[in-house]
């Protein structure tokens, strides 16, 4: 029989999945990304992982979706003998009391573990994304200027869960997490046994205080994830334990893991055919890598008839696109043309999401292609619920967030095709012609 994982997580949009898969790989461990909750056998038939992911899409759904949504990743967690459940958050936190409520989540995976409280890690320094005395802070791309999040030029202004708070306590407390004790960077910057005792004055208040239902642990920079890896850890052996935030809940309990294969650090090699890029995405992060793919042939989508799922729009730009495949031109194919300043209101943009989907799946019908990226969290994730594909292994990194993963699936015109999926925030701005061109590792 094979052995239970240390970790399974649940990825909250498939981008953020990938990046957790990568980031399990390059510490070494054994790790896959199924793309809806598998069943046993399909376990069995993967090996021996130390991390299992499920691919999701809870950003996206209201608390009573979550909750149907959640239900049978719970009963998996509860069936496998993993010592972790972790809840994958968007690493800026950007949700909402009625869409992709951190809060609906955590209510909905509780009952799977035995610890009564939740772990909540609040910042992934890799991509510029800290947590202070309990405030969020985050760099404006890679590299880029960092802003508390409630000042953010994106996320402060995110079309669906604007971010109008810095301070997670109070974040998630309109989320129904309404006892949210923070532990302070300070404590973890002096090394995992000041740590725990920290953890313990917080999970063991005076009485007559009660316990509270989640702690939250700043992260100003990436030393200090080995001693909060190191603490959850001895926590989990003994209990299981539910933690919720970025892939840092990952990298830093692979510290305490300890590699089980030899990191994956490969370079990406360059395209052996034509590339696809579907650009959902309409953040200023993914327009300066649009604006930067020097090798692309760009099309631009018409978004408003794509989003009200016209099929004849649907055929002529998957045909149009395939055509230009099969020359052997790389086609990058947008949904927002760059002097449209900001997106257009008559725009669903979940039913443009699913619309990409759609069209990534008509032009692969017509052209089978190595390698596509996609950018966007949620087209992303339609896109990649559209194929017939059931997992997806980590390749190498494509910097700042993005990862280049191969497919796995019982199609053999789809098995083995890698796609790099990354969020609108994520990726440098070369992102696209490294897809192309490959990268040092």
């Amino acid at each position: 029989m094979t052995p239970a994982p240390a970790v399974a997580y649940y990825g909250d949009d498939f981008t953020g999945a990938t990046d957790t898969l990568g980031t399990a790989a390059r510490a070494g461990l054994r790790a896959l990304l199924f793309l809806e909750t598998p069943d046993a056998a399909r376990i069995e038939r993967a090996g021996p992982l130390d991390v299992l992911g499920i691919a999701g899409a809870a950003r996206a759904m209201t608390p009573e979706a979550m909750q149907a949504e959640l239900a049978p990743v719970a009963a998996l967690f509860r069936s496998l003998g993993a010592r972790v459940l972790h809840y994958k958050t968007c690493s800026t936190f950007d949700s909402a009391p009625h869409i992709g409520s951190i809060g609906a989540a955590v209510r909905a995976l509780r009952g799977a573990v035995e610890q009564p409280w939740t772990a909540i890690v609040g910042g992934q320094p890799n991509l510029g994304r800290h947590c202070l005395f309990g405030n969020l802070f985050a760099a404006a791309g890679a590299g880029g200027e960092v802003f508390r999040i409630d000042r953010h030029p994106t996320m402060s202004r995110h079309p669906v869960t604007p971010m109008h708070e810095s301070d997670l306590r109070l974040h998630l407390a309109g989320q129904g997490l309404a006892d949210v004790r923070s532990i302070p960077y300070t404590a973890a910057s002096n090394g995992s046994n000041a740590l725990s005792e920290a953890l313990q004055r917080a999970l063991h208040p005076p009485s007559p205080a009660a316990p509270p239902e989640a702690v939250l642990f700043d992260v100003a920079d990436a030393a200090q994830l080995a001693a909060i890896g190191e603490v959850l850890w001895a926590h989990a052996r003994r209990d299981t334990l539910l933690a919720v935030g970025p892939s840092s809940v990952v990298d830093a309990l692979a510290a305490a893991l300890g590699p089980r294969v030899d990191a994956q650090t490969a370079a990406v090699a360059p395209a052996t055919g034509p590339v696809l890029v579907l650009a959902g995405s309409l953040s200023p992060v993914t327009a300066r890598q649009v604006a930067a793919a020097q090798s692309f042939d760009i099309v631009w989508l018409d978004a408003p008839r794509l989003a009200q799922r016209d099929a004849p729009t649907l055929q002529r730009h998957a045909r149009d696109i395939a055509q230009a495949l099969a020359r052997g031109r790389h086609v990058l194919a947008c949904t927002r043309p760059p002097e449209q300043a900001s997106p257009s209101p008559d725009v669903d943009a979940q039913a443009l999401a699913r619309a990409g989907g759609d069209l990534l799946v008509q032009v692969l019908a017509h052209v089978p292609l190595r390698r596509v990226g996609v950018a966007g969290g949620d087209t992303s994730s339609h896109g990649v619920q559209a194929l017939d594909a059931w997992g997806l292994s980590y390749v190498a990194d494509m910097g700042a967030g993005a990862s280049l993963c191969r497919v796995h699936s019982d199609d053999a015109r789809l098995d083995g095709m890698e796609i790099m999926l990354k969020g609108g925030q994520m990726g440098t701005d070369d992102v696209f012609e490294r897809l192309v061109h490959g990268a040092a590792g």
